[in-house]
C-alpha cells in the first residue's frame, strides 16, 4: 500500500529547495509527474525561465506505484507499459526537452541513476527481495541510453553518464518494502549517490566519464573522502 498524503514520507521539495537556500543558492520546485506527458515540457520551460540555463539532467524518477511488485502473470501488460513510459520514455522526452539549451550554452551534463536489475536477474523471487518484470524491462532499456547518447552528443560537448548506485536505502524502501524482502538497515545512505552526483556534475572534465556507467559506491568511496570529509 503506498502512503497516503496525510503519511508522507519524511522530508519534501519544498525542504528540501528550503535548505538549498539556507546555504545561498537558488530552487524552484517544479510539478514533473513522469506519466502525464503534459508535465515534461512545462517543468524544462520553467527551469529555463528562472535561471536561464540548463547545466545538469538527472533522470532519477521511476515508477513506483500498483503492481510494481507483483509476478508477472498477475501483472496487466498495459502496467508495464506505463513503467515503461515512466521509466524510459519520459526520460528520454527530458533529455530532447533539454537539448537546445544545452547545445546553446556549449555543453551539458545528463546522468542516468542505472539499475543491475537491467543487466542481471536475481535468484530471489519477487516479494522475497526480487523484483518486477516491468522493472528490469525498463532499466535495460534505461541502461542502454548512457552508451548510444553518449555517442552521439559527444560532439556538443554533453555528457551523458550512467550512475549505478547500489542498493540504497531510501526512506522509501525503509518505509514501504520490507514487506518485499528489501532491509534497508543493510543498504548504503542516500548521501553516497547524492554525492556522487554532485562530484559528477562539477567535474573539471565531465566529457571523461561520458558514456560510462560509474559504479557509486567504489567511486564515492575513492573520492568523497577527500571533497566532503577531507
Amino acid at each position: 500500500m503506498r502512503k497516503s498524503l496525510t503519511d508522507p514520507l519524511p522530508g519534501s521539495l519544498d525542504q528540501t529547495a528550503n535548505e538549498v537556500r539556507a546555504i545561498g543558492s537558488d530552487a524552484l520546485v517544479a510539478k514533473l509527474d513522469l506519466a502525464v506527458r503534459e508535465d515534461w515540457p512545462v517543468a524544462v520551460a520553467a527551469g529555463l525561465e528562472r535561471f536561464g540555463r540548463l547545466d545538469v539532467l538527472v533522470n532519477n524518477g521511476r515508477y513506483v506505484g500498483p503492481g510494481h511488485m507483483d509476478p508477472f502473470d498477475d501483472t496487466p501488460v498495459e502496467l508495464i507499459e506505463r513503467m515503461i513510459l515512466c521509466n524510459v520514455v519520459a526520460p528520454l522526452h527530458l533529455v530532447k526537452l533539454c537539448l537546445p539549451a544545452m547545445k546553446r550554452q556549449g555543453g551539458g551534463i545528463i546522468i542516468n541513476i542505472t539499475s543491475s536489475a537491467g543487466e542481471r536477474e536475481t535468484p530471489a523471487l519477487i516479494g522475497q527481495g526480487g523484483w518486477g518484470l516491468g522493472y528490469s524491462l525498463s532499466k535495460a532499456a534505461f541502461n542502454r541510453m548512457v552508451p548510444g547518447l553518449a555517442k552521439e552528443l559527444r560532439p556538443h560537448h554533453i555528457a551523458v553518464i550512467g550512475l549505478m548506485p547500489g542498493f540504497v536505502g531510501t526512506e522509501w524502501m525503509a518505509a514501504e518494502l520490507g514487506e518485499f524482502g528489501f532491509d534497508a538497515s543493510k543498504a548504503l545512505p542516500v548521501e553516497n549517490p547524492g554525492r556522487v552526483c554532485a562530484m559528477l556534475a562539477t567535474a573539471e572534465d565531465p566529457m571523461h566519464f561520458s558514456g560510462r556507467d560509474i559504479h557509486g559506491p567504489s567511486f564515492h568511496a575513492e573520492h568523497a573522502l577527500v571533497r566532503f570529509e577531507g
